[in-house]
């Protein structure tokens, strides 16, 4: 695994936030940290502890991101040919994705099933409006 040097890390300094106040993990062993994440593509939980707690670590990549920090971060570490890899972001969850019940092998439905109440059965219970294009 390629790690940012001490040599490195004073190039990219001036990008980053100082740090006040205890400060137990230092920004060098936070974008190395970032850096293994990336590289490797493994879970928080398993990030080594030669890189501290990596809930830290996770709460200060958010406050970076949500900054912009890591946006110039890794444009910095791009410029200064630091690393080599494209960082790319797709999240993808059940609640952002609705997937047809077809798509998912769910049993298709035969037929109609009479409801309770069969006056309703033969009432659409939407209202079809058409859209018509705008005249240039």
């Amino acid at each position: 695994m390629n790690e940012i040097s001490e040599a490195q890390y004073d190039l990219i300094r001036p990008y980053l936030p100082v740090q006040r106040g205890n400060v137990r993990i230092s920004n060098l062993t936070m974008i190395n940290a970032v850096l293994y994440i990336a590289e490797n593509g493994c879970k928080w939980r398993a990030l080594p502890p030669r890189f501290g707690n990596w809930h830290t670590i996770y709460t200060r990549l958010r406050r970076w991101a949500e900054a912009g920090v890591l946006d110039r971060l890794f444009a910095a570490l791009q410029e200064h040919r630091l690393i080599r890899i494209r960082v790319e972001c797709l999240g993808l969850d059940s609640t952002s994705v609705k997937v047809h019940p077809d798509g998912t092998g769910a049993p298709k439905k035969r037929g109609r099933k009479p409801s309770g109440n069969p006056a309703g059965d033969g009432t659409q219970r939407f209202i079809w409006l058409p859209r018509m294009p705008e005249q240039p």
